[in-house]
């Protein structure tokens, strides 16, 4: 899998309590515009203004807005971890999904809707009629200490 690559807006939203990672719910989405970790900062749908990458269009098995990835955050000695306890996986059905090459994470709780981090898979993908593709995270995305 593509490693996780964090935006800055991320460590500046932690400061101002933007993120309760142990309740809020955290989205990811799939997208073919390359992010831009400086100035990246929201979550963008399909049309809507720049505020980060834009999210493939909605339809063929595919849901706006992304799916929600199951967030825990647990602290122990000292070290917190935020794990992600569930895989996405989606299935193109009545047409094609895509292309994309991103996957994208943020949180859908804040109103913001902010940024977390991407996955870039190396070029685009397309899923035809019939295919999946599984976003099969790690169990621990981050590891504070």
């Amino acid at each position: 899998m593509a490693s996780f690559v964090k935006f800055n807006s991320f460590v500046a939203d932690i400061g101002l309590e933007k993120h309760n990672l142990n309740t809020d719910t955290l989205k990811v989405y799939l997208s073919n515009e390359a992010p831009v970790v400086a100035t990246d900062t929201a979550y963008r749908a399909a049309g809507g203004a720049d505020t980060g990458p834009e999210e493939i269009a909605n339809g063929n098995g595919y849901t706006a807005g992304g799916e929600d990835v199951t967030n825990t955050w647990s602290q122990t000695g000292g070290v917190a971890t935020l794990a992600i306890g569930a895989d996405v996986v989606w299935t193109a059905a009545g047409g094609t999904i895509g292309p994309f090459r991103y996957a994208v994470l943020y949180n859908d709780t804040d109103a913001s809707k902010p940024l977390i981090g991407y996955w870039d898979y190396g070029s685009a993908i397309t899923l035809q009629i019939g295919e999946t593709f599984t976003f099969d995270m790690t169990a621990s995305l981050a590891t504070l200490t």
